[in-house]
């Protein structure tokens, strides 16, 4: 999401996808959303998620995780780790 000077927003995805909604906001969280609340209660208005969508967060942003951690190094793999035994543990 680019956020103009002019306040409009735009989507900018080159990765666009068909997959889960929970994995397109667990990126949001990810990567950094400066408006994820206000994402996510337009998501609860409109098609609230499933119980238990938090909790499966780290779930969805595993692979991402592996990708960076092999491209960009050990920061992230610390955090694909630290997310992978959250994912065990709960």
């Amino acid at each position: 999401m680019l956020w103009a000077a002019d306040g409009h927003v735009r989507l900018i995805d080159p990765a666009a996808h068909g997959g889960h909604r929970e994995t397109d906001l667990a990126m949001l969280r990810l990567f950094g959303c400066p408006c994820l609340e206000r994402v996510l209660d337009g998501y609860q208005e409109v098609a609230p998620l499933a119980d238990g969508w938090v909790e499966r967060v780290g779930v969805h942003q595993l692979f991402p995780l592996l990708v960076h951690a092999v491209l960009f190094g050990r920061g992230y793999a610390e955090q694909a780790l630290a997310v992978a035994r959250s994912a065990l543990a709960g």
